[in-house]
């Protein structure tokens, strides 16, 4: 009930609760665009996400509000809630214009362990291309960064 409680907090307040939530909400439609190409997605790629959010904010209250994030993105995509991965992939092209550093948390060997995670093999070739595309986007604005 309590983590119920504080996730719905969470997801209305987000902006007003977060500190630097524009850098978690980036990082949420990193993961989400990547997860969101494999159409049979499930708790190893959320799983992950965990992990990593972990070894990245080391606190847990984060690592859990990347994962809600990430899984509210999802939900999106799933229910073709007006958002579907290309829109994803275009918001964060965006937030890359508007915050060049943020190319720094792009952690490409984070991505190939959700990858790893899929075993249709058409939706792993969609995931390497989004990894691709990551790595290109990572390398044009570090550059613009430096």
């Amino acid at each position: 009930m309590a983590f119920n409680l504080k996730h719905y907090l969470f997801r209305a307040f987000r902006e007003l609760l977060l500190y630097h939530h524009n850098s978690l909400e980036f990082r949420a439609k990193l993961y989400a665009a990547l997860i969101a190409a494999n159409e049979e997605f499930g708790e190893c790629e959320l799983n992950l996400v965990q992990e990593d959010g972990m070894a990245i904010y080391s606190d847990e209250d984060r690592a859990n509000t990347l994962r809600l994030t990430v899984e509210e993105y999802l939900d999106k995509i799933v229910e073709d809630n007006g958002l579907a991965i290309d829109e994803l992939i275009d918001h964060l092209i965006e937030d890359l214009k508007a915050y060049p550093r943020y190319a720094d948390k792009i952690t490409i060997d984070e991505y190939q362990k959700i990858r790893d995670c899929c075993h249709d093999e058409e939706s792993r070739i969609y995931q390497e291309r989004i990894i691709a595309l990551y790595q290109r986007l990572k390398d044009e604005y570090e550059k613009r960064n430096k």
